[in-house]
C-alpha cells in the first residue's frame, strides 16, 4: 500500500507542477498546449501464472481494454506528463479449472481430469479501471512519431465475472464468481514507437481469494498480460 499512497502523491504534486508550466506557456506563443494519448484501445494475450499444481493453461486467453486518460504534462517540453483516467477491461482465461456453483450456492473449484473429454472451460472478468501513469515521450509539437515510456498502475473493479464449461455430456455457466477478488491492482508497462505500442501487465493481487479447490491446493491466480495498445488524441 506504501507504492500506492506514493503514486498518489506524485499525482498531486505534479499537478501543481504542471500548473506552473501552463502559466509559463501562455505567456509564450510560440508554444502550444498541446497533449498527446488521451485515448487508447488495446488487445492481449493472457498468461496466467500461480495456478494450482493440477491445473494448467489451455485454449485461448485474450483481453480487450478501452479508455480515457487525461494527459498532463508536467514539464515545459509537454514529454512529460501524469496520465490519469477511466476505462474497461474485459478478459477471457481458459484453463482446466472447473469453476461452479455448489448445491448451498458456494463457490467450487475442481481441477479436470485428463481423460475427461470436453469442448471448452474458461471464466470471463469485465472490469472497470481506473489507469494512474508516469508518462515520458520523444515528442514535440512538430512530431507525429515519437518513442515513448509509459510506467504505471491500472486500478479495477470486477463489474461481472463468468465460468463456462462446454463438453459432451455437460454443459453449464455460473454467474458472479463469490469467491473473486472484486478489486484489483495491477502494474503496467508501455512501451513503443509511432503506432506499434507494446505493454506488459501484471497482477498483485490473484484473482481469488483464499479458496482451495477440491484437492485442498490454494487457488488464487495472477495473470500476466502482453499485447498491443493503440493511442489517439
Amino acid at each position: 500500500m506504501k507504492i500506492v499512497y506514493f503514486f498518489f502523491l506524485l499525482f498531486f504534486c505534479s499537478s501543481v507542477i504542471a500548473q506552473d508550466n501552463l502559466s509559463w506557456l501562455k505567456e509564450n506563443d510560440s508554444d502550444s498546449l498541446y497533449r498527446e494519448d488521451q485515448f487508447y484501445v488495446g488487445f492481449s494475450f493472457n498468461f496466467l501464472s500461480d495456478l494450482p499444481s493440477k491445473v494448467e493453461q489451455s485454449g485461448f486467453s485474450g483481453g480487450l481494454v478501452f479508455g480515457f486518460i487525461r494527459d498532463m504534462p508536467i514539464n515545459e517540453r509537454r514529454n512529460l506528463s501524469i496520465g490519469l483516467g477511466l476505462g474497461l477491461n474485459l478478459n477471457t482465461f481458459g484453463q482446466t479449472l472447473l469453476i461452479k456453483e455448489g448445491e448451498g450456492g458456494e463457490d467450487q473449484f475442481v481441477p479436470i481430469d485428463s481423460d475427461r473429454a470436453y469442448d471448452s472451460n474458461r471464466f470471463t472478468t469485465n472490469l472497470i479501471e481506473v489507469p494512474l501513469e508516469f508518462r515520458w515521450r520523444s515528442s514535440d509539437i512538430n512530431k507525429l512519431s515519437f518513442w515513448r515510456i509509459y510506467l504505471g498502475f491500472r486500478f479495477g473493479y470486477v463489474l461481472s465475472s463468468k465460468s463456462i464449461f462446454r463438453g459432451p455430456e455437460e454443459n453449464f455457466s455460473h454467474k458472479s464468481i463469490n469467491s473473486i477478488n472484486d478489486f484489483r491492482t495491477n502494474a503496467k508497462l508501455t512501451f513503443g514507437y509511432g503506432a506499434v505500442n507494446f505493454f506488459v501487465d501484471m497482477s498483485l493481487n490473484s484473482v481469488f481469494d483464499a479458496s482451495l479447490d477440491s484437492t485442498n491446493v490454494p487457488v488464487g491466480i495472477r495473470p500476466i498480460k502482453a499485447g498491443l495498445v493503440f493511442f489517439f488524441l
